[in-house]
């Protein structure tokens, strides 16, 4: 999971740019999509561009992107290929809303590369499907550069449904947040207990002074 500092640390890298203006890595936005929103590293990369509606603030999570070994037949050759297909359970296929950040960085990617409504959102140089090596590796870079610890592509998913679960406060103190069941809906998880027992971690210091008022 990111700490909120390792977020502005994550940002600030993946958004630098070299001396020329030229940015340093390809795809930055795509991360921020994904700490938005909660998507699984193979749902964002099935995405295509006619997924997306932002006109009604919503994506289409309708396939997904895996890399697995070449065969022929039933032998194994060697290499590795991209396969697009289903995604990992039934209610995995669902419609994600999209906060300003996430709409924001859908049109960062349009803006580095659109081959059109039928190409991925997140495609490589050549308007195909980005490969998940790649896309792990650009990560990685980022990660080691900003000076953060090693983590997977999952942690995103993870901060996303902790902020969602422990909720923000407001001036006045309230806290806004989301039922477990409602984040689960979104990351597409079959039951709420899976999200509360692999993926939040609960900050109890957004309860401070939370029962002032409340004496009894």
């Amino acid at each position: 999971m990111f700490s909120e500092e390792e977020i502005e640390k994550f940002k600030s890298e993946a958004f630098s740019v070299f001396g020329n203006g030229k940015q340093k890595y390809q795809q930055a936005a795509a991360y921020i999509l994904m700490l938005n929103t909660g998507m699984r590293t193979e749902e964002a990369l099935g995405l295509l561009n006619s997924d997306v509606d932002l006109e009604n603030r919503v994506m289409h999570i309708q396939r997904g992107v895996k890399e697995v070994s070449k065969r022929d037949g039933v032998t194994a050759e060697s290499g590795r290929e991209v396969i697009v297909g289903k995604l990992k359970s039934a209610t995995s296929k669902r419609d994600v809303p999209l906060n300003d950040t996430a709409i924001e960085m859908i049109k960062d990617l349009r803006k580095e590369f659109y081959f059109g409504e039928d190409s991925p959102l997140i495609p490589d140089e050549h308007g195909e499907v980005t490969r998940p090596v790649n896309f792990r590796k650009r990560f990685y870079r980022i990660l080691k550069a900003a000076g953060i610890e090693t983590k997977g592509l999952h942690s995103l998913r993870h901060t996303f449904a902790t902020r969602l679960i422990n909720g923000t406060k407001d001036k006045d103190g309230n806290i806004k947040s989301l039922t477990p069941r409602q984040v689960a809906d979104l990351l597409g998880h079959t039951t709420s207990e899976i999200t509360e027992l692999y993926y939040v971690k609960r900050d109890m210091k957004l309860l401070n002074g939370i029962t002032d008022g409340f004496e009894l």
